[in-house]
């Protein structure tokens, strides 16, 4: 059953080490992904998973100890999910700045597994996924990866698209009230147009929270570089 949720954007600028010289200007970011981290520690799992969105060669499961690396993005930076000897294949991005949340929190409460969600899943395909992940006596905590759209403004990867806006906003309505239903509702083909990497993983964090009663909390919602990003809290 799940106990917990986190949900964290995921630009590698979020690295500290990546962002370089603009690294304070996600300062607060990083603050509110901490402490939605911290709240899953709180809770007390059996376990976390750790939810990105990742490319059709990088879905599925991922073990404790698999590794990922900021190279490609200019740093010699390397990151482990959890604990344990390396092992397995690479992680994704998303992945990768999830696993460098948890080293950065110190996390040690439960065992960690990744998992890379296909963008292309449809919504009822992402909320029977998530309900596998919850199925079970376990106390399971998600750590949810994703960012928002990337068309909020002219400068923005995707330059200006007037309903980026909207879908945030819909978005970030759904994840402060932990509201289920409204995560499902959103719409996958025009998350996919406004580069909205997000939507399949809170729409896998959806099936894995019916009918658990979590309370919702939406302590950071902006858009820097014209980039969607959320952090919210489930308990």
């Amino acid at each position: 059953m799940l106990v917990a949720a986190a949900v964290c954007p995921c630009p590698p600028l979020l690295v500290p080490e990546v962002a370089q010289g603009a690294a304070h200007e996600m300062d607060d970011a990083r603050s509110a992904c901490r402490d939605a981290v911290a709240a899953l520690a709180a809770a007390r799992p059996d376990r976390l998973v750790v939810a990105g969105p990742a490319s059709p060669e990088g879905r599925g499961r991922y073990p404790g100890g698999a590794v990922g690396s900021f190279r490609p993005f200019g740093v010699e930076v390397e990151v482990v999910l959890g604990a344990g000897e390396p092992v397995g294949r690479p992680l994704p991005p998303s992945l990768a700045v999830g696993a460098w949340l948890l080293a950065s929190a110190g996390w040690d409460a439960a065992p960690v597994e990744g998992l890379g969600v296909a963008e292309s899943l449809t919504g009822e395909e992402c909320a029977a996924l998530g309900r596998e992940l919850a199925a079970g006596s376990d106390r399971v905590a998600l750590l949810v990866m994703g960012d928002g759209t990337a068309c909020r403004t002219v400068q923005a990867p995707g330059y200006l698209d007037e309903r980026a806006a909207a879908f945030d906003a819909a978005a970030a309505r759904a994840l402060e009230a932990a509201d289920t239903g409204a995560l499902l509702a959103l719409d996958g083909e025009l998350a996919r147009e406004l580069g909205a990497s997000g939507r399949a993983c809170w729409q896998v964090l959806a099936g894995a929270a019916e009918g658990a009663g979590l309370k919702g909390r939406l302590p950071y919602d902006r858009a820097p570089y014209g980039v969607g990003y959320l952090v919210a809290s489930w308990s």
